[in-house]
């Protein structure tokens, strides 16, 4: 009760003129500069940084957390409508919301990213409120075997994300690791792979390799007659939201999503990434329009980009409760905390309450709001659509490479865009998915840098991982996967051999 008189204190500090106006720019800023290729949650925060100074301190938080909701939001539109993915969250929305778009349905696929990043966002919120000190506490129990297993589980689980050949893709993943681990070795600090090129000791950018395998691949597959050149059917003002059936299919993905994301926003890394595509691998598994995935089934949108957004409202429970950030978004964000002189922490929470839940309000008003802007500039958004492809393709190429040039300021990660784009365009139709690679290249830092701490601290022995209940849950959990996707290769070879007998003897 003591939270909900605190909380309402908190919407009378958020409901001024000023922090309202805050809020507004906040979110409206965030989501032009989230739709920009490359920049992603984290560049659009450390972007609009400087223009908070001056502010008053709640103010100045205000606009933070309108910039960090809407930057979050901002990337499905590219995704859906030019199939640019701006950031790794975003992957997946490319998967089925450009096929929605390509025949027609972009409004309602923006329309339910919209709806499922609001959703996401409050309950996200409702867990800070009452969830904060519990929770985040718990997180912290996660070690490097933890990080570990995690890791390998996601692999397993998401390496047959495409529902091909698990060979091809465990292939496509083994390669994606062995890309993502160019660079410096975490223990010897030694180059690998590096060909003596300075900008590749820090590594191949992932943010590069998905706009090149995702973005510039479609602009290769277009431009070479892959892709029927026409102008879509201008799309009428009822096709810009979803129907009756979209919208039952989409609400159960929404929660699921939100859950998913709820949970993995809580593990320290990319929480974004890693639960966008557990959403999408659980919702082509479960949700009733499976049969459409890969055509454009709207759980594919509303699911992963519930999660994306779910995530990032709970990585705020340990950044504002314990003053730890779980990501680099939250790090940034945290940034621009210390800069106003206010220090995320249990003392933010005891020592300015104020503070604290008028920012927690203000975040409930940043998520309406993110709503009530993007809602009615769906239309705006789908006329992209409209424009011949004549047109389009090189404009989306020019905000592709200018993307990839500003990830590091390198005109080398313009060059992993080129390359990777070539590889994604030549694999087209070949069986070899580059979701698996994706994948691969995004865990493979973080299982390296896992196992060798892990390496140490076991003392080299590996089975004591089964000895800590998380760690050995999730890696019985990786080991029971792969047993059942071999037996079920195994079972359904068998079905087509003794058909394949019965046709030749009747």
């Amino acid at each position: 009760m003591e939270s909900l008189n605190l909380l309402l204190n908190g919407f009378q500090l958020a409901a001024t003129p000023g922090n309202l106006a805050a809020a507004a720019i906040g979110v409206l800023l965030g989501t032009l500069a989230g739709m920009l290729p490359g920049l992603g949650l984290s560049g659009t925060i450390a972007l609009l940084i400087p223009i908070s100074f001056g502010l008053d301190p709640l103010t100045a938080l205000v606009l933070f957390a309108g910039i960090y909701f809407g930057a979050a939001y901002g990337g499905s539109t590219t995704s859906i409508l030019l199939n640019v993915p701006g950031e790794g969250a975003s992957v997946v929305t490319c998967i089925e919301g450009y096929p929605m778009a390509r025949r027609g349905r972009g409004g309602a696929a923006l329309s339910v990213a919209a709806i499922g990043s609001f959703v996401a966002g409050v309950l996200g919120l409702v867990s800070l409120v009452t969830l904060a000190g519990v929770v985040a506490r718990a997180a912290l129990a996660f070690g490097p075997q933890e990080y570990l297993c995690i890791a390998v589980l996601a692999l397993v689980l998401l390496s047959g994300i495409t529902g091909g050949s698990l060979v091809r893709s465990a292939l496509m993943a083994t390669i994606g690791i062995m890309i993502g681990t160019v660079g410096m070795d975490p223990l010897t600090a030694t180059g690998r792979f590096t060909f003596q090129v300075d900008a590749l000791y820090d590594g191949i950018s992932f943010i590069a390799v998905i706009m090149g395998t995702y973005g510039l691949a479609e602009v290769l597959h277009t431009a070479s007659g892959g892709t029927e050149v026409q102008r879509p059917p201008r799309i009428r003002l009822r096709d810009l939201y979803p129907t009756r059936e979209e919208a039952g299919r989409a609400a159960p993905a929404i929660l699921r999503g939100s859950f998913i994301g709820l949970l993995v926003g809580l593990i320290p890394g990319p929480s974004g990434t890693i639960s966008s595509f557990l959403s999408y691998a659980t919702e082509k598994r479960f949700s009733r329009g499976r049969s459409e995935f890969g055509n454009g089934a709207i759980e594919g949108v509303a699911g992963p980009e519930s999660a994306n957004n779910g995530a990032d409202s709970s990585t705020l429970i340990p950044l504002l409760s314990l003053g730890i950030p779980f990501n680099s978004g939250a790090a940034l964000l945290m940034t621009g905390f210390l800069i106003h002189g206010v220090t995320p922490g249990p003392n933010l929470i005891s020592g300015h309450p104020d503070l604290f839940w008028g920012l927690v309000a203000s975040m409930f008003i940043g998520n309406l709001m993110l709503l009530v802007i993007n809602l009615p500039l769906v239309g705006v958004f789908a006329s992209v659509l409209m424009t011949p492809t004549a047109y389009l393709m090189p404009i989306v190429s020019v905000f592709v490479l200018i993307g990839a040039y500003f990830i590091d300021t390198s005109f080398v990660d313009v060059g992993v865009v080129v390359l990777f784009g070539v590889v994604g365009y030549l694999l087209r139709g070949t069986g070899y998915h580059m979701a698996p690679l994706v994948i691969g290249v995004f865990l493979g830092p973080l299982i390296e840098r896992s196992f060798a701490q892990s390496m140490v601290l076991l003392d080299g022995d590996l089975l004591k991982l089964f000895a800590r209940p998380l760690s050995g849950t999730m890696l019985g959990l990786a080991i029971a996967f792969i047993i059942l996707r071999i037996a079920y290769g195994v079972l359904v070879q068998r079905r087509a051999a003794a058909t394949s007998v019965a046709g030749s003897q009747t």
